[in-house]
C-alpha cells in the first residue's frame, strides 16, 4: 500500500506510521485495512486537519460529539492517530448495528442512512486505489 498512499502522503515517515496505523485499528476493530484507506480518501484526501461544513474533523472526518461518546474531554481528534482509533470504532459499530451490510454501515457512518451515494464513492475508491486482489 505504500506506493499507492505516496500520492496523497508525500512524507515516507509520515506514510509509513499512518500505514502502520491504519492496519492496527483496522485489525482492531475487525475491518479490512483498505475500507479504511477509502474512507479515508472520500472523507478527507488524507488530509490530518480536514475540517468539513458540518464540523467533521480529520482524517476520518469525526464529528465532535463522539468525543461524549467514546473519549475523554481532551481527545484532539486531529491527531491523526487517534482520529483513526475513533473512525475506525465508529465504522465497527455501525457495521454491526447493520448486521455486516457494509454499505448500509458506510451510509450511517456518513449521516446518509437510506442513501447510496456515499458508500458508492467509498467503494468506488476502494476499488480504484485500495483492493488487493487475493
Amino acid at each position: 500500500m505504500e506506493p499507492r498512499l505516496a500520492r496523497f502522503v508525500p512524507d515516507p515517515d509520515t506514510r509509513m506510521l499512518m500505514l502502520e496505523r491504519i492496519y492496527q485499528e483496522a485489525q482492531l476493530a475487525g475491518l479490512a485495512p483498505e475500507i479504511v484507506l477509502a474512507v479515508i480518501q472520500v472523507e478527507s484526501g488524507f488530509q490530518q486537519q480536514a475540517v468539513s461544513s458540518a464540523g467533521a474533523q480529520g482524517l476520518m472526518q469525526i464529528m465532535p460529539f463522539w468525543i461524549n461518546e467514546l473519549g475523554r474531554p481532551t481527545d484532539d481528534l486531529f491527531d491523526p492517530l487517534l482520529n483513526l482509533r475513533y473512525g475506525s470504532t465508529i465504522l465497527a459499530h455501525y457495521l454491526a448495528v447493520e448486521r455486516g451490510d457494509l454499505t448500509r454501515a458506510l451510509a450511517r457512518y456518513n449521516g446518509s442512512r437510506g442513501e447510496t451515494w456515499y458508500p458508492e464513492r467509498v467503494m468506488r475508491a476502494w476499488k480504484q486505489h485500495w483492493w488487493i486482489q487475493r
